[in-house]
Formats: C-alpha cells, structure tokens, sequence
C-alpha cells in the first residue's frame, strides 16, 4: 500500500527513524555555518513582491532544471514577467519526480506557506495569489524566516576588502537574536592567473590602508584583514579550490611569483601550485592562531558554457563537477601545516563523489590536539545534496570515520526559504541511523541515538565553531 506523499513522515521508513526524528532531529535548532545570503538583505529585513522574487531569482538549481525541461531563457533569467516565470516553474515541477528541488520546492511551500497542493500549471494561479497574499503580510521578511526556521547563527560568504558595514549594523538591531557572522572567502587572493587578481591587489590595498607593492606587504594587507574579520565575529575561513595546487617553495620564490603576476599578469602552472600553496600555509597558521575554522570546497567546473557566461556572467547554472588529482596535493598542504603544529580545523568538501573515500581517508591522517572531528569530511555539496548524495556522505564518513562528530548540515544557499533542507537532511540522517537499529547493526537505545542525532544537528556544529561563545562578546 503507497503512503501518502510528504506526510509527517516523509523519508522515514521505520518506527525507529520515526521516532528519532520527532523526538530528537525535528525541533533542534539550526547554525548554517556556509552561506550565500545577502548581508544587506538581512539587516534591511527584505522584503518579497512575489513568489517568484523568492523562488526564482538567482535560484541556478531551479534555473538548470528550468533549461532541460525546454523552457525558453526569456521565462527564465530574461524579461519575462514574474508572473510568467512562475507559471514557467510550474510547467516544470511535475516533470521533475526524483529531483530534490520536487521535494524542496513542496517542503518551502508547505513550511512557510500552509500549501500542501502539488504545484502544477492548473493550481499555479491559485497558489501565486495565496502565496503573494502572505508574502505582503507581516512576518514574511528576510529576518523573519530566518527566525522561524529556529536559526541562531548565519554566517555568510564575504570577500577579504568587504567593509563588512551591515554585519555591523546587524550587530546593533534589538529583537534580532540570531549572530549574523563574516566567512573569509580569498579566492581573489589565491587566483593568481585571472584578470581580477591585479585590480583585487589594488583594492586590498585601498581598503586595508597599506601599501601593496611586493609579496611581504600583500600578506600583511590579507593578514590585517583576517584580523579585522576576527574583530566582528568572523571564526570561518572558506576556499574554493576548483583544482586542489600545492608544491612546496621557499618565500623567496614565492615573493618571485608574485611580483611576476602582479607586473607580467601571469604565471606558470608550477608557479601558481608554489604560490597557491606557499599562501594557503601562511593563511592556515592565521586560521590556526585565531581558532578559526577552514573550509575547502574542491573540484567545481565553473562557467563550462561561454556563450552563456558572456550573456549572464557566473553563477547563473553552467557550472558542473571537475575531476582530477586531489589526495598527493591535499596531503602536502595540510602536512606542511601540521609540521608547523598550526594545522586549523578544517572541513573538506568535494562536489566530485569519486572523492569521498580519498576526503575521508585523508583526512584520518590529520586529526588529533583533542579536538573531537577536528578534520571534517564536509556535507553533501550542491550537486551532490540529494538524498543519495546524503546518504553516500554519511556512509563513507560512518565508515571511515567518526559520524557521531559530524558538523552536519549547511544551506549554501542565496534563498531565504531554503532552511527546509536541514529538515530534508535531518530526514535521511534519521533514517539512515534508524536502519541501523532495525537490521540489528546499531543498539535500541534511543538515548544513546538521540543524542548522537541531535549532536549532528546542532550541537557539534555550536562546540566546533564556537559560535555562542563569541556571541556573547561580539553582540
């Protein structure tokens, strides 16, 4: 007998996982340690006119799927009306059973808006005017839905020269208990062979107030800024390492380097892995000295479609999964940190799944200082956060490692509707561990599980960071 679609106990197919779930996972709170949201958005508690500008915009998952299932780029990113986009989307979402943005797209409305209906092109008019209605209500705002999704901290995604003026002036709002924290973001630092590294060095030195004219002083303008992120809250550092770099060199060849890109434009491929890697180690002893934590987000295949980039720029869906070498240069980077006793915590993401098992054995080699799951194995990433991609993550790191140390969950969104998915991801996990018990291969013992449960959910990632702690002193 079929069960209903996406009743209480969607993805929960055992009594074991049931209970889990309401008991323990369903009401924990929510830290969402990466993210893409809007800083100003926050502060300025934004707004929605439609469904579509909080569905819709800048959504590249919704927009990929959109793409395949023939829809024409005007209903998609162009000047279509929102309304016509809305009912584009909705066109879409009944062909796409066994995506998660199926799953996504009936948790949002039926979370945020009491919308239990499948939306389809025939209900798709009632739905916008329903929606719409409560979106001009109150209680519909950016930091609203963020307090209704139980989300105590949000740290964002930020470039080093950001001035980082609304996380300030979030800091002074009063009702607002959620910490709204910088995350370190120095790609621009590290991409020594594209044409924005010459005009960031030139900003870097604008805003930190220093010269910036050989490779000492570049370092000394990112460490200024390290400090002046640590100032207002910031314990998160994240890289995206599209191809993992790394051979060892000397400061003097890397001052070499430098100067070549900075007078020249660019270097060669040896020359970028001495600088990339000789930079990362120096960032990761100021990570390590400040008690932040360091991610890497690994083997992303951004803007494969020029055509589209020239017309839309990045991030508007042709990016893809690279592949590639990653377990010789990822070792001889965290070594050379670990030799100088100042390897950071640091959570490792792979958007390429033929990596887990490389992560997740890796990474075994380099825990240790008492610090439980220093080295983490990274959440299901983009492509992979479906409920396969979940499980896959979960299995490896529970087979290789220490699940019960996991950070868990993260949105890595730009949508404020998107916390539905640590619900999603909740679901899984509960199940998965509730599988456990039932085939006899984990103990019934709820206390014990439940409390793993709500480790992952929660807790762990609330002792890793530190997060409470520096609230107290920062707001």
């Amino acid at each position: 007998m079929s069960r209903k679609f996406m009743d209480e106990n969607f993805l929960l197919s055992s009594e074991t996982a049931i209970h889990l779930f309401h008991s323990y996972a369903k009401d924990m709170p929510i830290i969402d340690y990466h993210c893409h949201l809007s800083p100003q958005e926050i502060y300025e508690n934004k707004t929605f006119n439609n469904i579509t500008e909080a569905w819709l915009y800048g959504d590249h998952y919704k927009w990929r799927v959109m793409r395949a299932n023939g829809v024409e780029e005007k209903f998609i990113t162009g000047d279509a009306s929102d309304y016509e986009k809305f009912l584009a989307w909705s066109r879409t979402v009944p062909k796409i059973i066994g995506n998660p943005l199926y799953h996504w797209t009936h948790l949002e409305l039926q979370r945020f808006f009491g919308v239990y209906d499948l939306l389809n092109e025939a209900n798709a008019p009632k739905i916008w005017d329903e929606v719409n209605r409560q979106l001009q209500g109150e209680g519909y705002g950016a930091r609203d839905l963020i307090v209704k999704s139980k989300v105590t901290v949000v740290c964002t995604t930020d470039d080093p020269v950001d001035t980082l003026e609304y996380h300030e002036k979030i800091s002074s709002l009063s009702g607002f208990n959620v910490s709204v924290v910088p995350g370190f973001r120095p790609d621009k630092a590290l991409e020594i062979n594209r044409p924005t590294f010459q005009p960031w060095v030139a900003q870097l030195s604008e805003v930190s107030g220093m010269a910036v004219e050989n490779y000492g002083q570049f370092l000394a303008a990112l460490e200024s800024r390290m400090r002046f992120f640590h100032a207002r809250a910031g314990r998160v550092s994240d890289h995206a390492l599209d191809a993992v770099m790394f051979e060892p060199t000397t400061l003097e060849e890397a001052t070499a380097i430098f100067a070549k890109a900075l007078y020249e434009g660019t270097v060669s491929e040896s020359e970028e892995k001495k600088y990339k890697g000789f930079t990362l180690v120096f960032l990761g002893k100021l990570y390590s000295e400040l008690d932040w934590a360091m991610q890497f987000h690994i083997h992303a295949l951004r803007n494969n479609n020029s055509v589209m980039f020239g017309r839309l720029g990045p991030d508007t869906g042709y990016d893809s999964i690279n592949d590639g070498v990653i377990a010789k240069p990822l070792a001889g980077l965290l070594d050379a940190l670990d030799r100088e006793n100042a390897l950071p915590k640091t959570i490792l993401y792979s958007l390429n799944p033929n990596d887990n098992h490389v992560i997740a054995g890796l990474m075994g080699c380099f825990q240790g200082g008492g610090i439980p799951g220093k080295i983490q194995f990274g959440t299901a990433w983009w492509f992979n956060d479906n409920k396969d991609g979940m499980l896959e993550q979960m299995k490896t790191l529970a087979n290789l490692g220490v699940l019960s140390q996991f950070v868990g969950m993260l949105t890595d969104s730009r949508s404020f509707l998107s916390y539905t998915r640590h619900e999603y991801f909740r679901r899984i996990l509960c199940d998965l561990v509730g599988s456990w018990v039932e085939a006899g291969e984990a103990p019934d013992d709820m206390e014990l599980l439940g409390g793993m449960i709500e480790n992952i959910c929660y807790n762990n990632a609330d002792h890793y960071f530190n997060f409470s702690k520096q609230a107290l002193v920062t707001r």
